[in-house]
């Protein structure tokens, strides 16, 4: 019996975040939103709730985090060069899931991005579409998804432009979606700040 190739979620959570503590004493993937959960977990829930399989590629000083997720039932890979390029990070993940069908690859700081928002993508990909990213008002966002034809040129990819050079292709299919969160970091304490108002917000 032919198994069929399962699809893989990938969780970039490898950065140092930089913009959010110039220190590195403050981990924005472990600031806590208003329920109590990390922005890490938020982004691996969403996209727990969509992919069969998900992986988190991290840095290996980040102990706490990796525990957070591993209780969530995600795959974490250590990935001991990540601070050479975003790049590093998505193909560590691809090496080790080379007999995937396809990549959804997710920001782990982008924690409000809606799971119908991923379904769709993965809708899409499950449909034939080679490359796709998510498309509100105008504005490309993430997540972007891959199909395996595409592997070789994904790991080809060299710094810190992740997979845009791919993404600027003519090949790329784009799904229209209504939500924000496909734009929404949590890049700098301002945009936390923001994101807890505004959850306080909806809740009152």
């Amino acid at each position: 019996m032919t198994l069929t190739p399962r699809w893989t979620g990938i969780l970039l959570a490898a950065g140092r975040g930089r913009r959010f503590d110039a220190s590195g004493q403050q981990d924005k993937l472990l600031q806590k939103l208003a329920d109590g959960l990390s922005v890490a977990q938020h982004s691996a829930q969403n996209l727990l709730a969509v992919m069969p399989h998900v992986v988190a590629v991290l840095r290996p000083d980040t102990p706490v985090l990796a525990d957070q997720l591993q209780a969530m039932g995600i795959e974490c890979l250590v990935c001991h060069d990540a601070d050479a390029g975003m790049a590093n990070s998505l193909k560590h993940a691809l090496r080790a899931t080379v007999d995937s069908a396809g990549w959804l690859i997710a920001l782990a700081d982008m924690p409000v991005v809606h799971p119908s928002t991923m379904m769709q993508l993965y809708d899409a990909l499950q449909a034939g579409a080679g490359i796709v990213v998510p498309v509100h008002r105008g504005r490309r966002g993430n997540p972007v998804g891959f199909a395996h034809q595409y592997l070789s040129q994904l790991l080809d990819l060299q710094g810190d432009v992740g997979a845009r050079s791919l993404l600027s292709s003519d090949l790329v299919t784009q799904v229209m979606v209504d939500d924000t969160g496909i734009h929404e970091d949590i890049d700098t304490p301002d945009a936390l700040m923001l994101h807890l108002a505004s959850m306080l917000k909806t809740e009152n």
